[in-house]
């Protein structure tokens, strides 16, 4: 086959791959209008025979009657409600808050609006139906989403349902923003190319991303590449007018374009932008870290590992006596940690490993090559048989729920490090020591022991500066998931 042959092979399965990409993401839309109708007409049905069964509701009603001219506009009005407020964008759907705030609200409103339609026409329907409707309705639809988000979220992490993305800047901030898609691949960006400043003649970023052309060529570049998205870093544009004019030509070929400022890390509560005389000024706020040593994230802590205390008692004792019956040894191993601002104390875990286990340390040092972090091994030849199973579902480190209660570790923190890692810290590091490090956190939901020792510290200070109740309690929702799964776990 010649050369020709294969350019045109090649193009037409670029083609191909195009279209067909862009045919699977704007079915997203549809596919949402699918799932959020059938829940509706289910949560319709039993709201129906709710009304009509349930002993609450003392008078009889031919609720289905009523239904037959209200519910279809019920119905309709509720979808188009949700699509007015945007809740069948595509750019909606895989990630953010936007997407669950747009069926809410929408849905609040169709209530709404469903309410004073009815008093207004003087029409009645079932109270009792309508509320069955809406309580059951709205955790339903968002159910529905989160379930569409998790699918979304799985087929971009397989290499499906993913946007091709140019990156416009300098190498630095093109290998910025390369490494976060990269590692997040979830949000469904595939990385195909960096545009440079005309100055900049190298082949490829220090992270491998190939330089395919000029960063003043991007709309013809985006076109020859069959790029979906284009991100803007620092270094892409020198002015603002160039930048207009960019966005002009990208406009016609319906290339997404996203303006990437130099700030990471940095959680979307903290962020406000302020348009100011045309110029869209980006606010900051100051780190919540202060927030999470407040007495609202203490009482919290307090109440929290009291019930859990009581209600793992049975399995503290099941595991007490595994650990004594093996080989008569200590129940409990005491590792001095760090605390918050820097204070020493007992770190209490149900011994997992043989008595002699710390004189052996060194040994295994020398045989990993160990230099920094926190020391573990996946076929550690020092766990003990009963350790294996407490090791793979956390059991070991509920003892720590009493250096919950008495103030020495939080439900929800950093990990808590020895004293070997904090004589190592630099200053961003030793951040983590502004809070109380915690039995659970972003490191034990995003991979615990898989993790490598730079990630775990990121996560670690993007926890510290971002704190907000809402996320301590998504982190626990996800350290269900990652203890049953087992991820990283040794």
């Amino acid at each position: 086959m010649g050369s020709a042959e294969m350019t045109l092979l090649s193009d037409t399965t670029t083609r191909w791959a195009a279209g067909a990409r862009s045919r699977y993401l704007r079915a997203l839309p549809l596919t949402a209008l699918v799932i959020d109708l059938t829940i509706m007409l289910v949560v319709g049905l039993v709201a129906i025979v709710g009304r009509r069964e349930l002993a609450i509701f003392t008078a009889s009603a031919d609720v289905e009657s009523t239904l037959t001219f209200a519910g279809p506009l019920m119905i309709l009005g509720w979808v188009a409600t949700i699509a007015v407020a945007g809740g069948y964008r595509t750019d909606v759907f895989g990630a953010g808050l936007d997407e669950y705030k747009r069926v809410f609200n929408a849905s609040l409103l169709a209530a709404g609006l469903a309410g004073v339609g009815c008093y207004l026409a003087n029409f009645s329907l079932s109270r009792g139906f309508f509320l069955m409707a809406f309580f059951l309705g709205v955790p339903a639809l968002l159910t529905g989403r989160l379930v569409l988000r998790r699918a979304i979220q799985t087929a971009r992490t397989r290499g499906v349902l993913r946007q091709r993305v140019l990156i416009a800047g300098s190498r630095s901030h093109v290998d910025e923003i390369a490494v976060v898609l990269r590692r997040e691949s979830w949000l469904g960006y595939q990385v195909v190319g960096a545009l440079t400043p005309e100055y900049d003649l190298s082949e490829e970023t220090a992270t491998g991303v190939p330089v395919v052309g000029n960063a003043n060529e991007v709309t013809a570049l985006a076109v020859v590449m069959d790029a979906d998205v284009i991100f803007f870093a620092g270094g892409s544009i020198g002015a603002s007018s160039q930048l207009r004019k960019a966005l002009w030509d990208l406009e016609r070929h319906n290339i997404q374009v996203v303006v990437a400022p130099s700030v990471s890390d940095i959680s979307g509560e903290r962020i406000k932008i302020r348009p100011v005389g045309g110029l869209p000024l980006i606010h900051i706020d100051p780190p919540t870290w202060t927030d999470a040593s407040r007495w609202g994230k203490r009482t919290f802590d307090v109440v929290g590992s009291s019930a859990l205390i009581l209600a793992f008692t049975p399995l503290l004792v099941f595991a007490a006596l595994g650990v004594w019956l093996h080989d008569r040894g200590p129940v409990f191993f005491h590792q001095t940690r760090i605390g918050r601002n820097g204070e020493e104390f007992a770190c209490r875990k149900f011994r997992t490993m043989v008595v002699d286990a710390e004189a052996r340390l060194t040994e295994l040092h020398a045989q990993v090559g160990y230099t920094q972090g926190l020391f573990k091994m996946e076929c550690d030849p020092r766990v003990t048989r009963p350790g294996r199973w407490l090791r793979r579902y956390s059991i070991d480190e509920l003892p720590q729920l009493f250096n919950v209660l008495t103030g020495e570790m939080s439900l929800v923190g950093p990990r808590p490090p020895l004293p070997i890692e904090v004589e190592k810290y630099d200053d961003s590091a030793s951040r983590r020591l502004h809070v109380r490090p915690g039995m659970t956190g972003l490191w034990q939901v995003s991979g615990r022991s898989d993790l490598p020792w730079d990630e775990a510290i990121r996560l670690d200070l993007y926890y510290v500066d971002n704190w907000s109740m809402l996320q301590d309690l998504s982190i626990l929702g996800r350290t269900l998931g990652a203890v049953l799964g087992s991820r990283g776990a040794y």
